[in-house]
């Protein structure tokens, strides 16, 4: 079967490179499904898991933003973060998670809500990466 060079990249360097058959996450627009032969594309995406199919096996990257590129067999996708399955410390993801509850509940003044609510978001994302559900 026909495979598509994928590469996951972050300020702090590159975190994921591989062959892999599909390719699947969030965009900005909604779900994106690309395939070997997929017509050339930028799309900004949301915080979510990336899905790296390669026959029965799929992995899972944990991205939060960032752009994804389609061009001819190769996808490249620039994160503001990421993280493997494997990589992630599923503590620091649940204690990020519940301080991020923390300060959306408590209603003071001089907390950034929108800040608190990407920072659950980002939590969220990694727990479920973690624990496969997507």
């Amino acid at each position: 079967m026909k495979t598509l060079k994928v590469s996951i990249v972050t300020p702090d360097g590159p975190v994921y490179e591989s062959n892999v058959e599909m390719v699947s996450t969030k965009a900005q627009s909604g779900e994106l499904g690309i395939l070997p032969g997929h017509i050339p594309m930028v799309a900004p995406l949301q915080i979510g898991a990336v899905r790296l199919k390669n026959g029965n096996n799929t992995e899972l990257v944990a991205v939060s933003g960032g752009f994804l590129e389609v061009r001819s067999e190769q996808v490249t996708i620039l994160a503001q973060s990421a993280e493997k399955e494997e990589s992630i410390d599923i503590e620091r993801a649940k204690e990020a998670k519940i301080r991020a509850e923390e300060r959306i509940q408590s209603n003071q003044a001089e907390i950034d809500h929108a800040r608190a609510e990407l920072a659950l978001r980002r939590a969220i994302n990694r727990i479920n990466v973690y624990e496969h559900r997507f």
